[in-house]
């Protein structure tokens, strides 16, 4: 029996020594597919490279997928040119590890996001998305977008420079969901050939907007005066598509409100709501206004329209100054930096209505990562972590303050981050831009050189400088799941009032039902105040 003993001593001694070797192999493998940011960026970079490749990984595949104006590419080749200085540092330290991320840039921010939403759960949407931080709340709350609270913790002193009401817009009940690429301010834009021709003093313009003495009214009037003298064919112009976020700017000029804090749910604010169709319905039907520019077409109707002087007043974006001198809307040519200084003033959206203020409205949009970045690379369940702490990097590479400033001024929107800021005014710098005298990536090099070319110039610098006071005014649209679709019935309401199919009165009760008919916004939307009797518009005062 003694011979039992033994072998039972034998066969517990070897499970303890199989058990240790157990363990030691688990802490080994948790210790190599974890990592802890420490906030120095090239410390963070190496323990990644290092962790990647002892587990075998010699390529991580990204895809990084962005929209909007031409000239804002560098949403996608940020993160192109994140992944190049990231390399680098892996060459420089000898970790055979690289990064390839291909692009996809598109048009529509819009239909991005439809793309982004449909194609998350079947994991076959990009790894990097930036887009407007409207979409964030529902992002979040689906769970297809990365919670970076933690990671962002490591590196306070990159997100304390900032502009706070921005990061704010990153933010979902508290958390931290992405970082803010770029933001921008919509001017009224004023052809000052055609404001001289009317008899309107541009001089005093932006001030007489900024004291609320320059209203809606008031642009009615000269939108009127313009036509009748046959100095212009259109008296106004404005963006199409989603009345999200350029033409709800009404709605905050006549002191209206889309969200209550205190409820959390979105406002239909009847009486700023009406004065808002009533203006639109009244340039449209007194033939300022095209009544379906609803569905013009961008680059053949709206922005030749605007270039080529046949219209006094414009409601566009700070992007359109550059976008102006690379884009063929005047005659088959851009405009030259020169043209646009001569031809348009700008001015903040002025106030409904005397006692109003005048307002602009901001869109930030915003660095996100997909839930599941770094899917389609090797080992991804064991080294989920380090893919995502690795994402989370190049949004941080991607939000430095150069690259921020390369894409504002090439792109007319304004700096998210302050030394941005600083930047776009430092004439050096800008030579150094405008030679692509900088440390960039060949592949984004090649695909700025005739933006650049085209855009860098001081008259552009000095117009981002001038529009900045903007952002002191700015409003933003709610950042709330359920707003996209309240937009859209704005839009339908837009266009049927511009067309002449309803009168703002019927617009309103058309809006109203359709949020009843839907139960998820008629429990998300507070319907207030009634259509004002005796409201007025053009007011004479």
């Amino acid at each position: 029996m003694k011979w039992k003993a033994t072998l039972l001593m034998a066969i517990l001694v070897f499970a303890v020594i199989a058990s240790g070797c157990i363990g030691s192999t688990q802490e080994t493998k948790t210790e190599t597919s974890k990592v802890t940011l420490t906030g120095d960026f090239t410390k963070d970079v190496i323990e990644i490279g290092k962790i990647l490749q002892q587990n075998g990984i010699n390529e991580v595949k990204f895809a990084a997928w962005g929209s909007g104006d031409p000239n804002s590419v560098m949403r996608v080749y940020g993160i192109v040119d994140a992944a190049y200085k990231i390399n680098k540092i892996w060459e420089q330290n000898g970790i055979k590890v690289k990064i390839t991320v291909t692009t996809k840039y598109d048009q529509s921010f819009k239909d991005q996001y439809q793309e982004f939403l449909s194609k998350q759960p079947l994991g076959q949407a990009g790894d990097f998305f930036v887009n407007s931080y409207a979409f964030l709340p529902t992002l979040a709350e689906e769970g297809y977008i990365l919670d970076i609270t933690e990671y962002a913790k490591a590196y306070q002193n990159v997100i304390d420079d900032f502009y706070p009401n921005l990061l704010e817009a990153a933010k979902y009940k508290g958390k931290l969901y992405g970082l803010p690429q770029d933001t921008e301010a919509r001017p009224l834009y004023v052809r000052k050939d055609v404001a001289k021709c009317a008899g309107l003093d541009v001089t005093t313009l932006p001030e007489d907007v900024k004291s609320g003495e320059f209203t809606w009214s008031d642009v009615y009037y000269w939108a009127k005066k313009a036509k009748e003298k046959g100095c212009a064919e259109w008296g106004l112009i404005h963006r199409k598509g989603s009345a999200h976020p350029d033409l709800i700017q009404f709605i905050f000029a006549f002191n209206g409100k889309l969200y209550d804090p205190n409820t959390g749910k979105l406002v239909l604010d009847v009486p700023a709501v009406y004065k808002w169709l009533y203006v639109e319905w009244k340039f449209a039907q007194d033939g300022l206004l095209p009544k379906d520019i609803m569905s013009w077409d961008w680059a053949k109707q709206i922005h030749p329209t605007i270039v080529e002087g046949r219209t006094l007043f414009d409601i566009g974006g700070t992007w359109y100054w550059t976008e102006w001198q690379t884009k063929q809307y005047y005659h088959g040519r851009g405009l030259r930096p020169e043209e646009v200084k001569e031809w348009f003033a700008y001015t903040l959206f002025p106030a409904g209505e005397k006692g109003d203020k005048p307002v602009t409205l901001s869109q930030p949009f915003i660095w996100m990562i997909n839930s599941k970045a770094g899917q389609l690379n090797p080992k991804y369940e064991e080294l989920k972590d380090v893919y995502h702490a690795l994402a989370f990097l190049m949004i941080v590479k991607a939000s430095d303050s150069e690259i921020n400033a390369i894409h504002s001024v090439i792109s007319a929107h304004l700096p998210v981050r302050k030394e941005a800021a600083k930047l776009i005014k430092d004439e050096n710098w800008l030579n150094k831009l405008k030679n692509l005298d900088l440390d960039l990536a060949p592949e984004v090099k090649d695909n700025i050189k005739d933006i650049v070319e085209k855009t860098v110039n001081p008259i552009n610098a000095k117009f981002l400088a001038d529009v900045s006071y903007m952002l002191e005014y700015t409003h933003l649209a709610p950042a709330h799941p359920k707003y996209p679709a309240l937009a859209d019935i704005f839009k339908e309401a837009v266009d049927k009032v511009l067309r002449g199919e309803m009168t703002p009165e019927e617009a309103v009760k058309f809006i109203e039902d359709k949020i009843k008919a839907d139960k998820e916004l008629a429990d998300n939307v507070e319907i207030k105040g009634e259509i004002p009797k005796e409201w007025e518009f053009p007011r004479g005062d």
